[in-house]
């Protein structure tokens, strides 16, 4: 178990990171499916640079709290963290040891732990679960406006830059107006996008009021009588 817990950096992050992995190894399969239409391609192609980035930050993050920075390299597979972060495809594959890891801590830990820890740590599973619902909704969000307008009459979202920064501009509600949907179906996937984005949005706002205005842990306890937890 000690192992365990020093491998763990969070059952919240572990689940988002892993999340990322199954969601990174989806676009190859789609990439391979769409062929040759480039701009729905080039929406994946950016999405797996951010994910890359990500690794490569995670990599990063585990490498430097490892308790033994050789063991985590060669024996928890960080070589394949590390090469799975780069941008290359021939490397992507090398995420499943991601979900491997994932999916064996959560086994044994238990499954029972890892909800008590989710319910213990409210505010941040509600982050991860919030950043991974920005991440869904931005690429499946750009696939979709952009297949329904790209070969419309008039339309002005046709490129995949169009599309990423039109969905952007929508999920964060500010609608600059200078792209937008000219079909009626590119118009109801735009208004689910506004929903899902006054969504996470207002949500993200009263995390931050919660993490900014509620009182430290300490005070918390002895104002209802109870004594802090010893250090």
């Amino acid at each position: 178990m000690a192992k365990v817990r020093s491998e763990l950096k969070g059952t919240g992050y572990e689940i988002f990171i892993g999340a990322l992995s199954v969601l990174s190894i989806v676009n190859l399969v789609l990439l391979f499916a769409l062929g040759d239409d480039g701009s729905l391609a080039t929406v994946l192609v950016v999405m797996n640079a951010l994910f890359s980035a990500v690794f490569l930050a995670d990599f990063t993050y585990r490498l430097v709290t490892a308790p033994h920075r050789g063991a985590y390299f060669f024996r928890h597979y960080g070589w394949a963290d590390l090469l799975a972060s780069l941008p290359f495809p021939q490397f992507k594959v090398l995420r499943l040891f991601r979900i491997v890891r994932v999916i064996r801590l959560m086994r044994e830990i238990g499954p029972g732990m890892v909800w008590r820890t989710l319910v213990r740590d409210r505010a941040g599973s509600a982050l991860y679960a919030l950043l991974l619902m920005g991440v869904f909704v931005l690429q499946f969000g750009s696939l979709t406006i952009l297949y329904i307008e790209q070969d419309a009459e008039g339309a002005n979202i046709t490129t995949a830059s169009d599309a990423l920064w039109y969905t952007i501009v929508t999920i964060s509600t500010v609608g600059y107006g200078d792209q937008y949907p000219v079909t009626n179906a590119g118009r109801f996937a735009g208004t689910l996008m506004i929903v899902l984005g006054v969504a996470i949005f207002g949500t993200f706002t009263g995390y931050l009021a919660n993490l900014f205005l509620a009182p430290p842990k300490a005070e918390s306890s002895q104002a209802s009588g109870q004594e802090p937890p010893a250090s």
